[in-house]
């Protein structure tokens, strides 16, 4: 097994990463880090909790500490962090703070739903790393306090997340601020047809790390599946978090009104708990979290809009108390678990309505969930199984409606599609035949219906 000295990672920065209990480096971290050192572009497929901050921050911190241009200016900003989450980017800069420990470059991480000034002051100190979301460093650019003319190294982190919470705009207004002559490092934990254009877009001969296959789960979480009726669920949680979680639990909810619900629940149960979400103030949101960490309190209930930017070292357990309708951000929950080869729980509660949304995460990740039983709580394996094909929401096997026998095709969403003009002349042959009678209208409108069934088949 290789070691970070093998990677030919600096000794100031082998230190650091010694007194964070750094050992050996995961594989993306094995495949990126020498890649990056060389000055390639990188473009990295990796799943959460593989540890790629480290992956990209550390090389960084050697490129930038061992060479510095001619005509630099001290304070001048040289790499560019851009995340898609206020956490994320927080978490990014504690990383790039114990790394470069022994060095003396300087990092700032700047966010919006605060107040700008704090983070204004530090820019104007002088940065050689900032780490950014991408609203507020267009805010900062366009008051002329931040120039991203000098960048030598560009990161993009969590593109794909970038893209589902429309950003994709911003980040090409970013990317047109940048100087065309860069290391470009490109991270994204799926690779969708859009992100893969972006990509070969700024990438110049990239050179291609993927860790685990697209939408895979790591293989060190032991994921389980209750199927629960709705108004069961709160019981159904609390059995779980009373008899089976021992430890500080992440608690997934689809809505920021359903995780402010389920804190009340577990306050009035005597459990302690905090919500992290949109609504919640930026202040609010890192307390929650760090009293998390500290395990000042067991459970945090997020949504999915926060998955992607909680970093909790050993976190061991991921309740899905409400099942999420696309694969991938399960993939993303469940993640936060079994991080860089760790074990970790993933518990899912499954109600009705959220068949189909597992037998697509099943289809994605390409295995059954295994299938446990709550004493009192759990559907019947019948009521299961006649549920299965209620809705055709999946894109797995046998996810498509199954009809009663006998029972007529209901045609209330089937797209209605006109006749092309070669049917309706020979509907008016057939018609003009007939001599008008019914025989002739008959056979009309089975052709018609005919035409019409294979043409919205």
């Amino acid at each position: 097994m290789k070691t970070f000295k093998d990677l030919k990672v600096s000794a100031p920065i082998l230190d650091a990463l010694e007194k964070e209990g750094y050992q050996n480096p995961t594989p993306i971290q094995e495949q990126a880090i020498p890649e990056v050192l060389k000055g390639k572009d990188l473009l990295g497929c990796a799943q959460t909790g593989t540890g790629k901050t480290a992956a990209f921050s550390i090389p960084i911190l050697q490129l930038l500490n061992n060479f510095r241009p001619k005509d630099h200016k001290r304070g001048t900003i040289r790499s560019l962090i851009l995340t898609p989450t206020r956490e994320l980017a927080i978490q990014i800069n504690e990383s790039i703070e114990s790394y470069g420990l022994n060095l003396k470059l300087k990092h700032a991480v700047v966010f919006g739903g605060v107040n700008q000034f704090s983070q204004v002051q530090q820019i104007r100190q002088g940065v050689d790393i900032l780490v950014a979301t991408p609203g507020r460093l267009l805010d900062l650019v366009s008051q002329k306090l931040v120039w991203l003319d000098k960048i030598e190294i560009l990161v993009l982190d969590e593109a794909d997340r970038m893209l589902d919470m429309g950003f994709i705009h911003d980040v090409k207004r970013v990317l047109s601020l940048v100087p065309q002559k860069r290391q470009t490092l490109f991270f994204s934990a799926t690779m969708p047809k859009q992100i893969q254009a972006l990509a070969d877009s700024i990438l110049s001969n990239p050179v291609k790390v993927e860790v685990t296959p697209e939408s895979t789960t790591a293989e060190t979480i032991q994921q389980t599946l209750y199927y629960i009726e709705k108004a069961n669920k709160p019981k159904a949680l609390l059995q779980l978090l009373n008899t089976r979680v021992d430890d500080n639990v992440l608690v997934f909810a689809r809505t920021k009104h359903g995780a402010d619900r389920l804190v009340k629940l577990l306050h009035k149960n005597e459990i302690s708990a905090a919500a992290i979400h949109g609504n919640k103030s930026q202040n609010a949101r890192q307390n929650a979290l760090e009293a998390f960490k500290k395990k000042d309190i067991k459970v945090l209930v997020a949504t999915d809009i926060a998955a992607r930017g909680i970093d909790i070292d050993l976190l061991q357990y991921v309740i899905n108390y409400e099942i999420p309708n696309m694969p991938e951000s399960y993939v993303h929950r469940i993640g936060r678990s079994g991080r860089a080869g760790a074990s970790g729980f993933a518990i899912s509660l499954c109600d009705v309505e959220e068949i189909p949304y597992i037998k697509d995460i099943q289809y994605t990740i390409g295995f059954e969930l295994p299938v446990e039983v709550m004493e009192g709580l759990s559907m019947s394996p019948q009521f299961v199984e006649k549920n299965q094909f209620g809705t055709s929401k999946g894109k797995g096997k046998g996810a498509k409606e199954q009809p009663k026998e006998g029972a007529k095709p209901d045609m209330r969403h089937k797209k209605k599609v006109k006749p092309t003009s070669k049917e309706r002349r020979r509907n008016q042959e057939r018609n003009a035949g007939g001599g008008g009678g019914n025989a002739g209208s008959s056979s009309s409108r089975s052709g018609g219906n005919r035409s019409r069934n294979n043409r919205t088949r």
